[in-house]
C-alpha cells in the first residue's frame, strides 16, 4: 500500500477528507446519478447547474422540476447546489434558496460553454468581464452563512486567458474553493485539459483548487496532480455509465490498490439501482425517457452494445426495459467487463 497523495481539506465547518469530487453535469447528474457514484469514494458531490432566472420562477410561482433538481438526499452531505446566472440579485436570491434547500456549500459557475448560457452572459461568458465576476461572487458571499465555491475555465479563448486573474479575483471576493476546468471556452470538451493552467491558478491563491478536465482512470487523476499540484480532483463525463472510474480514482488518491473490474453481477446491481432511482425520483415515464441514455452508456464497448442499445431504446414498457436490461448485462462474460474497464480512455472527460 502506497500513501496516499491528497490530504483534504476544510470548507467552511467541514472537512473534505477524501478530496474527489462529482462533477456537476446538466441534465446528468440528478439525485439518482449522484446516489449511485457517492459509494464509490466520492468526497462532494455537486447538484447539476441551476439557473438563478428558473429558480426565480420557482420561488415565485413554484416549479417541481426545478425543485427536484435541488433535492438532496441525506446520504450525500456535505454536499454543494450548484447555481448559475450574470445578475447580482438574482444569483444573490438563488444562493439563499439553495441554502433553504440543504445545500452545506453553493457552488457559482462561471465555466459552462454552452451558446444558450453564454448568450446570457452566464458560464464561461462572465470570464471576459472580470468586473461582473467580482459582483456576482460578492452577492452571493454576501447572502448566505455557507461556504462559496467557483467553477471556472482558463479563459474564453487562448488570447483572453485569464485564469491567474479570476482565480486571484474569487480568493478577494471569498470563494472558498476553485475549480478549474484546463480548457477554454473556445476548446469546448476539444483536444486535452491543460492541466498546467490549472496550476497557474493554484499558485495564485491559497484556497483548495480542484482539477478539472481528462480524468478517465487513476493514473490519469495521478498525472494531473503531478503536474498542477492542486488539491482535489474532478470527474465528470468518463463516469457516464461507468461509475467504477470513480472507485479507479479513489484508490489512487488513497494510495490503494487498484480495484478489479467489475463482474457481470456487479454491474447489473448498479444497473438496477440506477433504473430504481430514475423511477423513484422522477416517475417511470420520466424514467423510461432517462433510461434511454443512463443505460445505454452502462453498455458502452460491452459486446452487442450495438444489438443493445438498438432495442432498448424503443421499448415502450418500463417492465420490459428492466427485464431486457437483466438479460443483457448478466449474459455478458467476466471478460465482456474486464475490457470494459479500460474503455473510459477514449473519452474526452469534462
Amino acid at each position: 500500500m502506497n500513501q496516499r497523495l491528497l490530504p483534504g481539506f476544510k470548507l467552511g465547518n467541514h472537512t473534505i477528507d477524501v478530496p474527489l469530487v462529482l462533477a456537476p453535469m446538466a441534465g446528468i447528474t440528478d439525485l439518482p446519478f449522484r446516489k449511485v457514484c457517492k459509494p464509490f469514494g466520492v468526497g462532494l458531490v455537486v447538484t447539476e447547474m441551476i439557473a438563478s432566472r428558473a429558480i426565480d420562477k420557482s420561488i415565485k410561482v413554484g416549479r417541481e422540476r426545478t425543485e427536484r433538481m435541488a433535492e438532496l438526499d441525506d446520504g450525500e452531505h456535505p454536499a454543494s447546489i450548484q447555481i448559475a446566472g450574470s445578475d447580482s440579485g438574482y444569483v444573490a436570491d438563488a444562493a439563499r434558496w439553495a441554502v433553504d434547500h440543504g445545500a452545506d456549500f453553493v457552488d457559482i459557475n462561471m465555466g459552462c460553454p454552452v451558446k444558450k448560457i453564454c448568450k446570457q452572459t452566464a458560464g464561461s461568458a462572465m470570464l471576459k468581464d472580470e468586473k461582473l465576476v467580482a459582483r456576482v461572487i460578492e452577492a452571493v458571499v454576501s447572502a448566505v452563512e455557507v461556504p462559496v465555491t467557483l467553477k471556472i475555465r482558463t479563459g474564453w479563448d487562448e488570447p483572453s486567458k485569464n485564469v491567474a486573474n479570476i482565480a486571484r479575483i474569487a480568493e478577494q471576493c471569498g470563494i472558498q474553493m476553485l475549480t478549474v476546468h484546463g480548457r477554454t471556452r473556445a476548446q469546448m470538451f476539444q483536444g486535452h485539459a491543460n492541466w498546467e493552467d490549472i496550476g497557474i491558478a493554484k499558485d495564485a491563491v491559497s484556497i483548495p483548487v480542484i482539477g478539472n478536465g481528462d480524468v478517465v482512470d487513476g493514473e490519469s487523476a495521478k498525472e494531473m496532480i503531478r503536474i498542477s499540484n492542486c488539491d482535489g480532483v474532478m470527474v465528470g463525463r468518463a463516469v457516464q455509465g461507468n461509475p467504477w472510474v470513480l472507485g479507479e480514482v479513489y484508490a489512487a488518491l488513497m494510495g490503494l490498490a487498484q480495484p478489479a473490474p467489475p463482474t457481470p453481477e456487479q454491474r447489473w446491481a448498479i444497473v438496477i439501482e440506477h433504473m430504481r432511482h430514475l423511477a423513484d425520483h422522477h416517475g417511470v415515464r420520466s424514467a423510461s425517457k432517462l433510461a434511454r441514455k443512463h443505460v445505454i452508456w452502462y453498455s458502452k464497448g460491452l459486446r452487442g452494445s450495438a444489438d443493445f442499445r438498438s432495442h432498448f431504446q424503443v421499448m415502450p414498457d418500463w417492465q420490459q426495459m428492466l427485464d431486457f436490461a437483466e438479460t443483457y448485462f448478466l449474459g455478458l462474460s467476466e471478460h465482456d467487463t474486464g475490457e470494459m474497464q479500460h474503455s473510459s480512455e477514449t473519452v474526452v472527460a469534462d
